[in-house]
């Protein structure tokens, strides 16, 4: 199975599009954490998100900067939280990886056979050389930064390329390579930008969509609901679940709020 059957398989499973985010910021930690040594109440804050939001989400996207951060004990977060997984979820590795040649298909190898990453973030600045070894995982997908819901987004991806914004030109470029190459290429698209949203499915009907951008970003789940109609969506909330609460139900309010942001996106469940 394409990694794009798998996701559309679970999601219908499921009925939910909804993907966690995992970004432990030990700064914003809940208060009967802070006393803890910051590994281990990083490991329990993970370790109980995951516990309450499982079962209304069919992914999690691990942004490995939190990780990196903590060092050697930080990868053995990564490692123990990816053994807690369940079997149905997908699972993305938020390394933004963009490099050329050997260095990318180490970056490849790391992800998806020495870690269990069913899908990466990869930059595309430095072009189809830098993402071609993420892509020759036939069940595995590469999502490529397209149009993000950063403020600083606008400064290189909406400049005019050949009558178009940049941003379209990379998803034109990217939807070229899923059809040549043996993985799944997908398109990171945020929320915050409606009119891009609904450009880059236009242009790219049917590649699979990582959107982030909602809840603390103020994305538009309207305009979500109407790309989900042809192309299959992955929607990321991260600060809006892990940090729902500072107190000792941290894990209960992460659970209700995942629970609404799932239900608001049925709408973009595959039938």
């Amino acid at each position: 199975m394409t990694f794009t059957d798998r996701l559309r398989a679970l999601q219908r499973r499921k009925q939910t599009v909804l993907c966690v985010g995992l970004d432990p910021d030990p700064e914003r930690l809940p208060q009967p954490l802070q006393g803890e040594e910051v590994a281990k109440a990083v490991r329990l804050f993970l370790s109980e998100i995951i516990e309450t939001t499982h079962e209304l989400a069919c992914a999690y996207k691990f942004n490995l900067a939190f990780f990196e951060a903590l060092g050697w004990e930080g990868w053995q977060i990564l490692e123990a939280m990816l053994e807690q997984m369940p079997p149905d979820v997908l699972l993305i590795a938020d390394g933004k990886r963009g490099d050329i040649g050997s260095s990318a298909r180490f970056y490849a190898r790391a992800v998806f056979e020495q870690l269990p990453f069913d899908a990466c973030t990869v930059s595309p600045y430095m072009g189809r050389d830098a993402v071609e070894p993420f892509l020759q995982y036939a069940d595995r997908a590469a999502f490529v930064l397209t149009r993000t819901s950063n403020p600083g987004a606008r400064d290189f991806q909406e400049r005019r390329c050949d009558g178009e914004p940049l941003y379209l030109t990379i998803a034109r470029a990217v939807a070229q390579w899923d059809r040549e190459l043996p993985g799944t290429a997908g398109l990171v698209v945020g929320a915050t930008d409606p009119y891009a949203l609904a450009a880059v499915h236009l242009a790219c009907p049917g590649l699979p969509l990582l959107i982030p951008g909602i809840g603390a970003q103020g994305g538009d789940i309207p305009a979500i609901l109407q790309v989900a109609r042809r192309s299959p969506v992955l929607v990321n909330s991260s600060r809006q679940i892990l940090y729902a609460s500072a107190q000792e139900d941290f894990a209960a309010a992460a659970g209700r709020v995942a629970a609404q942001l799932r239900q608001q996106l049925l709408p973009a469940c595959p039938a």
